[in-house]
C-alpha cells in the first residue's frame, strides 16, 4: 500500500465506505466464480501489517479447467520452502494446497503466505506446481520477472494473478480449438 502512496488509514476508510456496495454486488458473485483470488493479512506474524496471505480458490468440475496444485493433486499440503533455495524476508514464506468448500462448491485452494526476495528463485516453487498451464518450464518465473517493478511482484498477489492469467489463456485456447473444430465439421457437413 505504501508503495502505491496510500496509508493504512485511508485504505480502511475507503473499504468501509464501499462495503455496502461490496456486500450487495461483489460478494454474491463469489458463489458463481470459477476462480477467486483472496487477499488477506498474513498468518505468519499477527503484528505484521504489510505481509499478505493470498489464496487462489479454484472451483472443481469446471469444463476444460484443471486447478493448479502443489506437489500432489487432491492432497493436503503445507510447505515452507528451503531458505537455501528461496530467500524470503521475515516473517518468511509458506505455501499450502487444500480441499475446501466455498459457497457450496468443492474447490482446491492454493495459498501463499509471505513474500520472496529474488523473483528468479521462484522457479523453485514453480517446479513443484502442477496444472500451472505454463507452456514451458520457467514461464511463470519469466512472466513474474517481466513485471518485477509492479506492486505484488514479490508476493502471492503477483503469483496468483500470473497463475490465473495462464489458466484463462489455457481455457481460451481449448475453447477456441473446440470452436474451430466444430466450424470445420459443419463446413464439411454442408459441403
Amino acid at each position: 500500500m505504501e508503495e502505491r502512496g496510500h496509508s493504512l488509514e485511508s485504505i480502511m476508510a475507503s473499504i468501509e465506505a464501499r462495503k455496502p456496495d461490496f456486500d450487495a454486488y461483489i460478494e454474491p458473485q463469489k458463489a458463481f466464480a470459477d476462480y477467486v483470488i483472496e487477499v488477506l493479512p498474513t498468518d505468519l506474524d499477527k503484528e505484521d501489517k504489510k505481509t499478505l496471505k493470498v489464496r487462489a480458490i479454484q472451483k472443481k468440475g469446471v469444463a476444460d479447467f484443471n486447478p493448479t496444485y502443489l506437489f500432489d493433486e487432491g492432497s493436503e499440503v503445507s510447505w515452507t520452502p528451503s531458505a537455501d533455495k528461496l530467500s524470503s524476508p521475515a516473517p518468511g514464506m509458506k505455501l499450502s494446497y487444500t480441499q475446501e468448500e466455498y459457497f457450496g462448491n468443492d474447490v482446491s485452494v492454493l495459498e501463499m503466505d509471505g513474500s520472496f526476495d529474488n523473483i528468479q528463485e521462484l522457479v523453485y516453487v514453480e517446479s513443484n506446481l502442477g496444472n500451472a498451464n505454463s507452456k514451458f518450464y520457467g514461464e511463470i518465473t519469466q512472466a513474474m520477472l517481466s513485471l518485477a517493478d509492479s506492486p505484488g511482484s514479490n508476493n502471492g498477489t503477483g503469483l496468483m494473478q500470473t497463475l490465473a492469467a495462464f489458466a484463462i489463456r489455457e481455457l481460451y485456447n481449448k475453447k477456441a480449438a473446440s470452436a474451430k473444430l466444430a466450424a470445420s465439421k459443419e463446413a464439411v457437413a454442408t459441403a
